[in-house]
């Protein structure tokens, strides 16, 4: 009998609970996303994302896991520009949650407000390779970028649970306030690199170099997606020859045998810059993603020698 009443007294008290310490259900398409709903939701929400910070974000496999994610979630946050759109719409179908639908209140593009680049001007098929109509995804690259991203989540938010609109508020100034003095350290330090020229393997980059004054001269892929061919290589090979390129920038879910050939080819040396907000690897939130890249960009730098 005692273990009844105690049991009675648990159901009461679970009841009894107010309303607003019921979690917002947040799920990210990506580990940045999901940092920043982490920064401006604070302690009123619970985040998950879909994509692991250490994946290709351009596929992912539509597991039941992923769908189960998306059934329970009050908000979804979105890249756009078409990053997900190969995977994506099949895991909402699959989900049957119409509050995260495009359109819904709890549907966030976070790309909204976002000044897209490398929009293509000509007709696009797929032999162009995989080229965004939209504009180029890898948006959150860019540092400043993240406040306006951080402005569409907080709106997403307060859509959903408007009494808590006023925490909301104060949690994204806090975190744009923060990431003003991040971003004038990151710039102080990639400053005397300005003009640096380097190769990256995917054009996931063009972002977060014009934002610090460095030059892509080409990529690996000789398009977006496309495997390169031998030829494309070694006219690579001669334009870093030529332009005297010392640093190929490559993702960690690239196979590092082509980089490593184009080096030996070169005197160039390959590093890996994580593109995303990766718990896996150690990079838990926005600024800590920014400081690995700038760092490891400048030690790289910084061991060429100097401008030519």
């Amino acid at each position: 009998m005692k273990q009844f009443f105690i049991f009675v007294l648990f159901l009461i008290l679970l009841i009894a609970q107010p309303l607003h310490a019921v979690l917002i259900k947040v799920v990210a398409t990506t580990e940045d996303l999901a940092a920043i709903a982490r920064e401006v939701g604070s302690e009123k929400v619970q985040v998950q994302s879909l994509a692991r910070g250490e994946q290709d974000p351009h596929f992912l496999e539509a597991k039941p896991s992923l769908i189960l994610k998306l059934s329970q979630a009050d908000l979804l946050v979105e890249v756009g520009l078409d990053l997900e759109s190969g995977w994506l719409p099949a895991l909402k179908i699959g989900a049957r949650n119409g509050k995260i639908l495009n359109g819904a209140l709890g549907n966030v593009d976070a790309s909204i407000g976002i000044m897209p680049i490398d929009i293509p001007t000509g007709p696009i098929d797929r032999s162009a390779g995989d080229v965004h109509a939209q504009g180029n995804p890898h948006y959150h690259l860019d540092p400043e970028n993240e406040k306006q991203m951080a402005r569409n989540i907080a709106e997403g938010l307060k859509r959903i649970d408007p009494a808590n609109a006023s925490r909301y508020d104060q949690n994204l100034t806090a975190f744009i306030n923060r990431l003003d003095v991040s971003i004038l350290g990151w710039q102080e330090k990639l400053k005397p690199f300005a003009g640096e020229k380097i190769v990256t393997y995917h054009n996931s980059w063009p972002y977060f170099l014009k934002r610090f004054g460095i030059v892509s001269v080409g990529h690996l892929e000789p398009k977006p997606g496309i495997p390169p061919t031998t030829a494309h290589l070694m006219g690579l090979v001669e334009l870093m020859k030529r332009e005297r390129v010392k640093i190929i920038v490559m993702e960690p879910y690239f196979s590092d045998q082509t980089p490593k050939f184009i080096a030996e080819k070169t005197g160039a040396k390959v590093i890996v810059l994580p593109p995303s907000v990766s718990a896996g690897s150690g990079i838990k939130d926005t600024l800590a993603h920014f400081d690995r890249l700038v760092n490891t960009l400048v030690e790289a730098l910084g061991g060429t020698g100097p401008r030519r």
